[in-house]
């Protein structure tokens, strides 16, 4: 009766109390409320939405259905970077290595990918030896001698969370800016980090497909983490254009060690330069500017290079046996001109179908299959040049002609939108 009457509430456009919301969670957890009547209750919350009383609400039912690590005993200033997904995004295996390399503490918790989007854990599974689990006392230990730590999502955290997305993505009611906020937030402020740097990605390869959609949720983000006395800074970025050359797991780590190589794609630069100035100044409370500085030093003395080789290892993993192993095909251009646009959806679609993503957390994927752009964008190109290179391991009908498709080769040179759009905090 009760479950019928918060449902009436909503429907009626009233505020909901934390007990209501409470009510609803957390017997939804135990089982006490249907899949069906849940459902309705969310899509209440999809169409109409939710005051950001009721979403610092939610967040905290879903913070407290699970554990809240404890990283008071790690004396470093501690930042947690989360990105809300893209296409050849390997940010978190760069940025985690060169904050560590200043000082600074990242725990970082990571999920598998599912649908279009790659997840960090599936990166650093395709190394042979990688150990993804980690007890407390472990986690600790590498936080405290090497400065970071990336394992997979503890099921013990926001537990409610878990339960509830899956719901969401059953029945489609997964872009509601008040639920993913919640969700995000609940799974950051429950893995003990002060400050929280959010990478939120806007266009056709990312989640958020315009600015002002993301700028709604990003600023959500930030209310919420004041509530808990938490620095929230999310920077918004270009995920029309995939980040970096490389597309598939075992092939996103072979670009990261190329980054510390010196061998990287500007705009990969760029955004990594830039998202761990803004970790380390938010951390250390020192400015950008001095931030930035540290941050390009520790690329070019290559000591942030051997913190992320320290991590590796660190974790079991043997950098020098990637899961690799497949066939290629080079693309090569039909026509002369100037590289102008990759589009990021359309390549995810051929990488997801030669079976580097999953539909279901259960699903096994291949890690050494994907895709190697390349050239920069910008770049001028005749007839017959290589323009990618997919690697694969079973033959996907028309996949050279989709990667062809989404390369878009023009007569002139069109100007390059930076990829850094904005900062919220």
């Amino acid at each position: 009766m009760k479950t019928r009457e918060i449902i009436d509430k909503k429907k009626n456009k009233e505020i909901l109390s934390r007990e209501d919301i409470a009510y609803m969670v957390n017997n939804y957890v135990k089982g006490k409320i249907s899949d069906k009547l849940m459902s309705e209750f969310i899509w209440l919350i999809y169409n109409d939405g939710f005051s950001l009383k009721e979403t610092i609400y939610l967040t905290d039912v879903m913070i407290n259905s699970g554990e809240v690590i404890d990283l008071s005993k790690v004396n470093k200033p501690k930042v947690d970077k989360h990105s809300t997904g893209g296409v050849g995004d390997k940010v978190t295996l760069i940025v985690s290595a060169i904050s560590a390399a200043a000082g600074v503490c990242v725990p970082k918790m990571s999920g598998r990918g599912l649908g279009l989007t790659g997840g960090t854990v599936d990166k650093l599974e395709s190394i042979s030896g990688y150990k993804l689990s980690l007890s407390k006392k472990e986690f600790i230990k590498m936080l405290e001698n090497i400065g970071c730590a990336v394992i997979s999502q503890s099921e013990k955290i926001a537990v409610a969370d878990k339960k509830i997305y899956a719901l969401r993505n059953e029945i489609g009611a997964v872009d509601s800016i008040p639920l993913i906020a919640s969700s995000i937030m609940s799974k950051k402020i429950a893995s003990g980090s002060d400050v929280i740097v959010i990478d939120l990605k806007v266009g056709k390869g990312a989640f958020m497909k315009n600015i002002k959609s993301a700028t709604s949720l990003a600023k959500t983000m930030v209310k919420i983490g004041e509530a808990y006395n938490k620095k929230v800074v999310c920077m918004l970025s270009d995920m029309n254009t995939p980040l970096g050359l490389n597309i598939g797991n075992a092939l996103e780590i072979k670009e990261a060690i190329d980054f510390f190589n010196h061998k990287y794609d500007k705009r990969l630069y760029d955004l990594c330069v830039y998202l761990s100035s803004l970790m380390i100044s938010n951390a250390k409370g020192i400015s950008f500017r001095k931030a930035k500085t540290l941050v390009v030093d520790l690329i070019e003395s290559d000591l942030a290079k051997y913190k992320f080789y320290q991590w590796i290892k660190a974790q079991g993993g043997d950098i020098t046996k990637i899961k690799d192993k497949s066939k290629k095909l080079v693309v090569k251009a039909k026509k002369d001109g100037y590289i102008n646009s990759y589009d990021a959806l359309k390549l995810s679609e051929v990488v997801f179908d030669l079976g580097a993503g999953r539909v279901k957390k259960t699903d096994k994927i291949d890690y050494a299959v994907g895709i190697t752009l390349s050239n920069s964008l910008g770049t001028k190109v005749k007839k017959g040049d290589e323009l990618a290179v997919i690697y694969y391991n079973k033959l996907v009908d028309g996949m050279e002609n989709k990667v062809l498709d989404s390369i878009k080769i023009e007569p002139k040179k069109k100007r390059l939108k930076k990829i850094i759009i904005k900062v919220i905090k």
